[in-house]
């Protein structure tokens, strides 16, 4: 009779508020000199911190031992040989499986050079190289030891979601096809959703907000050396300061090819970040709707392609005067000559589902937004919230579209990324084969 009760009462649904949250925090601002990463012009390293810099925690638990933990960063990146370190770390402390561990970048361009993230963009001594290989080495103890304090907070907690809107958000793809360059397109597609998680004690105390927004984290130029976390960074600090005890995580959603509409001062990042702090907090003030439990993730690993490519190209590239794609010739002549060209790259995607009200998707990569709009159309009325700039940052992701009209996405970034070149023309359905087959893991159908 016992068993058949027990049984009975796990086959009841969970209800709202079965929930419990636990929030971490700690600083990751570089303590000296480093390059700050995200543009080749910089040929310096930082001249101190305008605006701290964090990693943040929020922990979920379920009634049923379902786990998550979504960790924030306000960083350029993070590279897959790190999140696999912390990966390891955080399973063998916490007993936290991979899929249950997400890490996502604010792709700031005012923070500091992450090992492995963009190394053919820097020409480093060795000492500045060793600075950022300390940094990384840090940034993987301060990562583990901020996902232990968010799960030794966790406390039962009242979770919630609703919607915003940005304002400053625009398509950067200017031009006709074949001839893109980086620039102001009004009509092109861009995602002005600011998604929004409110996390309060049971009677109703705000603990903890976690946000999110499509578009590149980069009000802030080559031309500044100080540390900030640009718009994402004034925003979390907003909310803050007017929620004394709280905190605030941002999470950058699929805005590979969105900028920042002005941009080039702090003074216009005050101005982005205030203004979505505002709607943040506009949207907590309104009905939200509850989030409940049980939780599932999901972890979905593939392969993205590179086109065909030989090793005579390689060796014409290195002839040139062009410094970032010597270096990039560099590299692959080594895969050559270990009879291992680089045909491929790993590619992570992720899941976690909160009950039937909502599913996080979190995308490797810079993710261009032609994939959170396909996402959210194929999989319906059930609240789905789309992040690039997860778990690895390995490349601009782009969709089919955006690799034929050719630019800066899909091909000269991959020079500072020190990949081989652009992807084969199935890099979009290889990506979302990935996604369908996590979201069938978590119980998503189309």
């Amino acid at each position: 009779m016992l068993r058949i009760l027990i049984a009975f009462i796990l086959a009841l649904p969970v209800l709202a508020g079965d929930l419990q949250v636990g929030v971490g925090r700690i600083k990751i601002s570089p303590e000296q000199p480093i390059f700050l990463s995200g543009y080749a012009a910089r040929k310096k390293p930082s001249e101190g911190v305008k605006l701290e810099i964090w990693a943040k925690a929020l922990a979920f638990s379920d009634k049923r031992n379902g786990r998550a933990v979504v960790v924030t960063t306000d960083l350029i990146g993070m590279s897959r040989s790190l999140s696999e370190r912390v990966g390891a770390e955080v399973e063998k402390k916490y007993g936290l499986r991979r899929a249950q561990l997400m890490i996502n970048s604010s792709h700031t361009h005012s923070g500091p050079a992450v090992r492995d993230n963009l190394d053919s963009m820097f020409d480093l001594t060795p000492e500045q190289r060793q600075v950022i290989i300390d940094y990384g080495n840090g940034l993987v103890s301060k990562l583990v030891s901020v996902v232990g304090a968010a799960i030794a907070d966790l406390q039962p907690a009242e979770v919630s979601v609703g919607h915003g809107t940005g304002t400053f958000a625009i398509n950067r793809r200017q031009g006709p096809s074949g001839g893109v360059k980086i620039g102001l397109n009004p009509a092109g597609p861009v995602d002005q959703d600011v998604p929004v998680f409110r996390i309060t004690t049971p009677d109703g105390k705000l603990r903890a907000v976690l946000f999110g927004y499509a578009c590149h984290n980069t009000t802030l130029g080559g031309d500044l050396f100080l540390v900030h976390g640009d718009y994402a960074g004034v925003a979390q600090a907003e909310i803050e300061a007017k929620n004394p005890g709280v905190t605030a995580l941002f999470m950058l959603l699929c805005g590979g090819d969105a900028n920042p509409n002005p941009r080039g001062t702090y003074a216009l990042a005050e101005k982005h970040g205030a203004s979505l702090a505002a709607e943040v907090s506009r949207v907590m003030a309104g009905t939200m709707k509850p989030v409940s439990g049980p939780l599932r993730t999901a972890w979905q690993m593939t392969d993205l392609a590179f086109a065909p490519h030989t090793r005579a190209q390689f060796e014409e590239e290195l002839k040139g005067t062009n410094w970032y794609k010597q270096r990039r010739a560099e590299a692959m002549l080594k895969a050559y000559d270990k009879g291992r060209p680089v045909t491929a790259i790993p590619y992570p995607v992720q899941a976690i589902r909160f009950g039937k009200s909502v599913t996080l998707v979190g995308l490797g990569g810079e993710v261009v937004v032609d994939y959170a709009l396909r996402v959210k159309k194929e999989f319906g009325a059930e609240d789905t919230i789309v992040a690039g700039y997860t778990n690895d940052v390995m490349s601009y992701i782009v969709s089919k579209r955006v690799l034929l009209e050719g630019g800066y996405e899909p091909v000269d970034s991959q020079i500072y990324y020190g990949n081989p070149g652009p992807y084969t023309e199935d890099v979009e359905e290889t990506v979302m084969g990935a996604v369908k087959r996590a979201m069938g893991k978590v119980g998503r159908k189309r």
